[in-house]
Parts: C-alpha cells; sequence; structure tokens
C-alpha cells in the first residue's frame, strides 16, 4: 500500500474520498469550489454510491484540470478475502467480491470519465493481502495514506490545520469532500496559505512514483 511520493521536494498531495452510504452522498460544495478557485491539484477517490447519487457533479469534477479521479470502490467497502469489517462497514467476503468492488467501479468511472483510474483506495482505507495482489494484478496501485487530515470529516477546523501543518514533505493527505456539515473546508482553507508561505505546493498523485 503506498502511503508517500517519492520526492526531495517540499510537496504534498491533498486526496479526498467521497465515500457515498446513506451518510456520506453529500458534495462539500465550499471545499471543492476552493481547491478550484486556487487552481490546487487534488486527487479525488470517488465510490459507486456517491457517483450514483452525484452523477452531475461527478460530470462537473472530471473536466476539471487540477483534479484526478480514483477508484474508491464500488460500495465503499474494505477490501478483504474473508468479509473483515472496519469502522462497522462489512468488508469483501471473496475474491469474486473483490474484484467486483474494484473492478466494476472503474470501468464506470472510464465509462463517465472518460478515463480509467489508476489508483485504489478501498473503503475505509483496509485492505489485506490477497486484496493489494488483486488489485496490482489488474494493474491499480493500492493508495493509503500518511497524514490523517479530518477523521472522516469528523475534525473541527483548527484539527484540520493542525494536521495540514504538520504535514512532512511527500505526504498523502486523506481528507472528505462528502461532508459538508463537517468544518474539512474551513480548516484546509486557513492553512494553505501558510503551507504555501513555508514553500509547500500541492501535487496530484499521478504526477509523482508512490512508494
Amino acid at each position: 500500500v503506498k502511503t508517500k511520493l517519492t520526492t526531495d521536494q517540499k510537496v504534498i498531495a491533498l486526496t479526498f474520498d467521497a465515500c457515498g452510504g446513506p451518510r456520506g452522498k453529500g458534495y462539500d460544495a465550499k471545499l471543492i469550489d476552493y481547491l478550484k478557485s486556487e487552481k490546487i491539484p487534488a486527487t479525488l477517490f470517488l465510490s459507486g454510491k456517491w457517483i450514483d447519487a452525484n452523477a452531475e457533479r461527478f460530470r462537473e469534477l472530471a473536466k476539471q484540470p487540477f483534479f484526478e479521479i480514483e477508484n474508491h470502490g464500488l460500495n465503499h467497502q474494505p477490501c478483504s478475502a474473508n468479509g473483515r469489517s472496519a469502522y462497522g462497514i462489512a468488508g469483501t467476503k471473496s475474491v469474486g467480491e473483490i474484484f467486483d468492488e474494484i473492478e466494476k467501479n472503474a470501468i464506470n468511472i472510464q465509462h463517465l470519465a472518460g478515463r480509467k483510474p489508476r489508483y485504489y483506495r478501498p473503503g475505509t482505507a483496509h485492505s489485506d493481502e490477497i486484496c493489494v495482489e488483486i488489485a496490482n494484478a489488474l494493474g491499480y496501485e493500492v493508495v493509503g495514506f500518511s497524514v490523517r487530515g479530518d477523521a472522516g470529516a469528523t475534525y473541527t477546523k483548527t484539527q484540520v490545520k493542525e494536521a495540514l501543518l504538520n504535514a512532512s514533505p511527500r505526504s498523502i493527505i486523506l481528507m472528505h469532500m462528502n461532508h459538508p456539515e463537517g468544518e474539512t473546508a474551513e480548516g484546509l482553507m486557513e492553512a494553505i496559505p501558510e503551507l504555501k508561505m513555508r514553500g509547500f505546493r500541492f501535487a496530484k498523485l499521478s504526477e509523482y512514483t508512490l512508494k
């Protein structure tokens, strides 16, 4: 599972999950509009459930040159060969379910966005060794994170800001774009100017080799 960028520069990768599910189908317009207005590159991991609930927004996001759309699983399930759950969400239970969770969402994204994802982040960012082997065999890199940026959009804006400002170069930061009721946007908007003053810049995952 890849958790960092391979570079000696002061670069951070901002990644945002959109999980779907009964309480996770929202859209943080304030967050996305800020990234667009500031032309800040970001990698967006979208689940099939979220895409189904936000078809028009998905098409808009896919057109943005500063964003890349990646795979967060068809049903946002932890990726496991034995059904292991994480955060109360049941995982995939077989090789067949792992294949469907990864590949069906990838094909869906390719159909809607015109490009197949390169990266896969399992639901809840949990995967076992078999999941990683299957994803790699299908041609995807499994991406985790090195900094928990908003703890599922439960952090206050102060906690989000602190997490970002404490990030080291090469970090992959995990945040969420599907909880507009949270304070991820506010914390990010306070942290970004200070990070820029410190000499950091931001990149999509595809701009670097991952490790």
